[in-house]
């Protein structure tokens, strides 16, 4: 005898697998974001999405709220130490590069944003937003040097010396030479405080002045020395200590 439909048991029917789950959940998230964009999605959901592509076949809402937990906020993330992200349960070795060479992906596109043909004075808000993601994370101090040319254009940017949580060795006439080789007119001096507290120190304020004191005569301006921090940003021009 054939059964009826109606008489089908609900074994006939099994319950969706975990999988299956996973991958509708996905399916969702991706919908999501190409519906509202970007910037209307949570944290989380951002970073959902983005550790999708890189622990395929697996429920990623977990990992990014652990990840959050773990370094404070979504730009914490990307810029912990390999180290540290290898500490994290679900994160292996080749997850882990992966999750960096997006930060280095993100790190290019924020320096394309100011190295432009316009003036870099004219976009200083990408130059704050590209040196918080340079730099506000770094465990250790950063000097960079922004070089830029007679219309205030992007020359090179260079990381001049690197040091320790709390202090890096920067030698003005150093700074100044290397000015001189590459034509620059202008610069920009931009360093990190890993204590998150973009204070300037007597020291910073000290070295500032020595670099403009030398830098003036030779035609060379001195438009700003950022000090960046977690806790936000730093400028001597605006604090009138250039």
């Amino acid at each position: 005898m054939t059964d009826r439909p109606d008489e089908l048991s609900e074994a006939s029917f099994p319950a969706p697998s975990p999988i299956d789950d996973h991958a509708g959940h996905r399916q969702r998230v991706r919908e999501r974001f190409l519906k509202v964009g970007g910037d209307a999605l949570e944290d989380y959901e951002l970073l959902e999405l983005i550790l999708q592509l890189v622990v395929p076949r697996r429920d990623t809402k977990a990992l990014a709220k652990t990840l959050l937990r773990e370094f404070g906020t979504f730009s914490g993330v990307f810029n912990a130490s390999q180290a540290r992200l290898e500490k994290i349960d679900g994160l292996g070795a080749t997850s882990v590069a992966h999750i960096k060479v997006i930060q280095a992906v993100a790190a290019r596109f924020g320096r394309d944003r100011i190295a432009t043909e316009k003036p870099i004075l004219s976009s200083w808000s990408q130059l704050i937003d590209y040196c918080n993601s340079q730099m506000a994370y770094e465990t250790i101090e950063q000097f960079r040097i922004l070089f830029l040319d007679k219309k205030n254009r992007l020359i090179a940017d260079e990381v001049q010396q690197t040091g320790t949580v709390d202090h890096t060795p920067v030698y003005p006439r150093e700074v100044i030479k290397r000015t001189l080789e590459l034509s620059a007119t202008a610069l920009i001096l931009v360093h990190n405080h890993p204590s998150g507290d973009p204070a300037p120190s007597s020291a910073d304020v000290r070295m500032t002045k020595e670099i403009a004191d030398i830098a003036k005569p030779l035609g060379i301006t001195l438009h700003d020395h950022l000090i960046i921090g977690k806790a936000g940003h730093t400028s001597l021009r605006g604090l009138k200590l250039i």
